[in-house]
């Protein structure tokens, strides 16, 4: 045979044992380098190498080729060139994986799988995810964003979401990052709820305070905390004893499941001091006045017990406003006229004791 003949045999045998490869086919070689560009050069048993450069390798910009192939690898890839101008086939990993990403995201939606990926892009009306070359947007309605946070926070932050919306053929494809909170809130919820009892104490945060009392904040839920569950004194305010950010230690006194409703106790409250009071009628007591009302002036016999001076029983002489003969935070002696042990209201007398009080308070002393 001759020289001629055997060459073009050789040829011909090289040629039959290549792969057939052409424009967008698909084609499986090894990674044989990955060079000083990133570009990825593969092995594909062809005459020539292909090579995906790294424009080509993923639809994330900070994906680094390095970091997730190394030499040996087996890829996957669509043939876009059979010549990329170097004598290379011209091979796309990320239109490959786009191509694919499709069946694989109607499967996932199929099952409400919840997604976690990376915010590409913000828009004002909304964000936008790039799954695998397919775009997914997420309106503002649907983000989960709160009033103290900005919109641009969110790019590049990476978000669990569901899809709620999908029209392949049109390229719609609409996710909701609220949705996903939503049912992490229903389930820490409900879960709190399940093991919510009577009480049962908590520490907690005041969150907020107001004329009647004040709401904590127990794990998930925010509770009440009525004025008269704080003291055992009328005539403080919740602004008296709490701040807003200050942990309490409270008790459960009221749960309700089934309206997710729950009533709390200030543990500081103490116990009820009228279980030892052992005052009488006719007593007569040196006693703090700490609250003017147009009817009369409440005085403190002792902490968390209060009784009431009527108007009338302030002095002989009439008088029309308690601040005529009292003054807030004055010391006077005065008299037990009536015990009310059901409602805990005790009323007393100073005009019965009017000039006797300095002698008593002489012979206290």
């Amino acid at each position: 045979m001759s020289q001629e003949n055997q060459e073009s045999s050789f040829e011909t045998l090289l040629n039959e044992s290549m792969k057939e490869i052409n424009i967008e086919k698909t084609v499986t070689g090894k990674v044989i380098a990955i060079n000083t560009k990133d570009e990825i050069i593969v092995d594909i048993g062809y005459k020539a190498d292909g090579i995906i450069p790294k424009s080509e390798y993923s639809f994330q910009e900070d994906s680094n080729p390095r970091d997730e192939i190394k030499v040996g690898d087996e890829i996957t890839a669509d043939v876009l060139k059979m010549n990329d101008g170097l004598g290379n086939v011209l091979l796309s990993y990320k239109r490959y994986q786009a191509r694919n990403a499709r069946a694989e995201l109607e499967e996932r939606i199929k099952t409400e799988t919840i997604f976690e990926e990376k915010i590409t892009d913000v828009t004002e009306k909304g964000f936008i995810v790039n799954y695998k070359g397919i775009r997914i947007f997420i309106p503002i309605s649907l983000s989960g964003i709160t009033r103290n946070e900005s919109v641009e926070e969110y790019k590049n932050r990476k978000v669990k979401f569901k899809i709620i919306e999908h029209d392949f053929k049109n390229r719609r494809i609409i996710a909701s990052i609220k949705a996903v909170k939503d049912e992490e809130t229903k389930k820490v919820l409900d879960d709190f709820w399940s093991k919510a009892e009577l009480g049962k104490e908590y520490e907690g945060k005041v969150t907020s305070i107001s004329a009647y009392g004040a709401f904590v904040e127990i794990g998930p839920i925010q509770g009440l905390l009525h004025i008269s569950e704080m003291t055992w004194n009328r005539n403080k305010t919740p602004n008296d004893i709490l701040k807003v950010g200050q942990k309490v230690k409270v008790k459960a006194i009221d749960v309700d499941k089934e309206n997710r409703r729950m009533k709390l106790s200030y543990l500081e409250k103490g116990p009820d001091p009228w279980g030892k009071m052992k005052y009488q009628i006719n007593d007569i007591v040196t006693v703090t006045v700490v609250k003017f009302m147009p009817f009369g002036a409440f005085v403190e016999l002792e902490p968390g017990i209060e009784g009431l001076v009527h108007i009338s029983q302030i002095a002989e002489k009439r008088i029309t406003k308690p601040e005529e003969e009292l003054s807030l935070g004055q010391k006077v002696n005065a008299k037990i006229i009536d015990i009310n042990w059901e409602n805990k209201k005790i009323e007393l007398s100073v005009k019965e004791l009017e000039g006797t009080s300095h002698e008593y308070k002489e012979e206290k002393e």
